[in-house]
């Protein structure tokens, strides 16, 4: 009996790791969907997020499913991130600074254009 729900639990951690990494996996197959090589050497990305927030995720997927390489700052849990996305005017997440445009909330279409 410890057997098969041991099994069961490792086959559920298993589909939350796939589901919470699907950005790169998919990349990994569909490579030709990222950007151009020149976009990504000179992409500054900074994504102001939360753990809990669905945008948030989609953001990050949406980043990784085009290559876009980007450092992450949860707000909720490190202080001076926290006061960084405050001092940029904050508002709402998640809060991405791509090359020094602002966008508040998941807008793919805005990334890309900042990312020009």
């Amino acid at each position: 009996m410890l057997h098969g729900v041991l099994k069961k639990v490792l086959l559920i951690l298993l589909v939350v790791v796939v589901y919470q990494n699907w950005g790169k996996i998919e990349r990994v197959f569909n490579p030709s969907q990222g950007v151009s090589e020149q976009v990504r050497a000179r992409a500054n990305v900074v994504l102001y997020s939360t753990e809990w927030c669905g945008y948030c995720k989609q953001s990050r997927r949406f980043l990784d499913q085009k290559g876009i390489p980007y450092r992450e700052f949860d707000i909720e849990k490190d202080a001076q991130a926290r006061k960084a996305y405050e001092a940029l005017g904050g508002g709402g997440i998640p809060f991405i600074d791509v090359n020094g445009t602002l966008i508040r909330g998941y807008d793919p279409e805005a990334i890309l254009a900042a990312l020009k």
